[in-house]
């Protein structure tokens, strides 16, 4: 099979496109036939061993998938051959991940895919959807009529957050760079936009909080997080999410977070079960058929162009191009 893969470590050139063994299903695993993947900031970070996983060399990357079950293996159960399919979590832990024609997955990380989502969508949707269910639910336990502020509300998790929240019957805050961002954003559901760069922008939150009373669930979404600005933003029982930055070391306010009874919750989405990950994979679902929420793709590219592919992540992730709206796909 023709895939995207390293023998070492490094930037992005160390990418190279070639043949490599098509997988076999092994008991309870799906062949998938991959008709789009996408890049995570993850993706880039184990590429370069910034992160230190276990992998094989040589190794594909790539989380997300959407395809098709091309065959099954023994004890195969949910699936059968010609279902279409999407999934995340492939490429971790010692996997092979997704930036191929084939992956062999698990039946446990792998989701029937609504009739009018493409594979696209599908797969855009897939690891940010996951991680911002997780963290609104799971971990930031989100109530409806809730106040959630999300730090940039047009990028991969943070147009799922808005969209999810709002889907929920939360009240959403959030912000953009752009003129056309925040007019994004708006059409996403958020009822308050403001612009990050403005000089009023503390003032704006501070003066929506003093009318309702705080926020209750601030997702930060920054590399650097400014806690004594957030902290000194909340409701009493507010909850804070933090799921990036992780060279980050912010001042912590103590005093004035235990006294108004905070919770501080990080989370990794490939730290969760397979059976959490399904019940995030369900609401989806059927939130898209229901027209509640689209995935935004912001650049489409092929395979032989993964390279590429990783740059624009990366330099959205690590260098604040500020380019990037949506996710990356490559077809394949």
């Amino acid at each position: 099979m023709l895939a995207a893969f390293i023998e070492k470590q490094g930037d992005p050139q160390v990418l190279q496109i070639g043949e490599q063994p098509t997988p076999v299903p092994a008991d309870g695993e799906v062949l998938v036939r991959i008709a789009a993947s996408a890049v995570n900031p993850i993706d880039t970070y184990i590429r370069s061993g910034a992160i230190p996983l276990p992998i094989e060399f040589p190794y594909i990357p790539g989380c997300d998938l959407a395809g098709t079950v091309e065959a099954v293996g023994p004890g195969t159960t949910r699936f059968q051959v010609g279902d279409r399919v999407w999934g995340s979590n492939q490429s971790l832990f010692g996997r092979q991940g997704t930036l191929a024609e084939y992956a062999a997955v698990h039946e446990d990380w792998l989701y029937a895919t609504p009739a009018k989502m493409t594979d696209e969508q599908a797969a855009a949707g897939a690891l940010t959807g996951i991680t911002a269910h997780l963290g609104l639910f799971l971990h930031g336990q989100l109530q409806q009529d809730e106040i959630v502020f999300i730090n940039g509300g047009t990028g991969g998790v943070g147009s799922m957050v808005v969209q999810f929240a709002k889907a929920y019957g939360a009240r959403v805050i959030t912000t953009a760079g752009s003129p056309e961002k925040r007019e994004l954003a708006k059409s996403l559901g958020a009822d308050l936009v403001l612009d990050y760069r403005s000089d009023s922008l503390d003032d704006d939150i501070q003066a929506f909080c003093e009318s309702n009373g705080g926020i209750d669930l601030w997702w930060e979404t920054q590399r650097q997080p400014t806690l004594p600005r957030t902290i000194g933003m909340m409701k009493k029982r507010g909850r804070i999410i933090l799921m990036a930055g992780r060279d980050a070391e912010p001042q912590f306010p103590l005093g004035q977070f235990y006294v108004n009874d905070l919770r501080l919750l990080g989370f990794a989405m490939f730290n969760a079960s397979p059976e959490e990950q399904r019940s995030c994979a369900t609401d989806m679902n059927q939130w898209f058929e229901n027209g509640q929420w689209k995935p935004l793709i912001g650049q489409t590219l092929s395979l032989q162009e993964a390279q590429q592919a990783h740059e624009i992540q990366e330099a959205n992730t690590l260098g604040g191009a500020g380019s990037l709206v949506g996710k990356v796909i490559v077809t394949i």
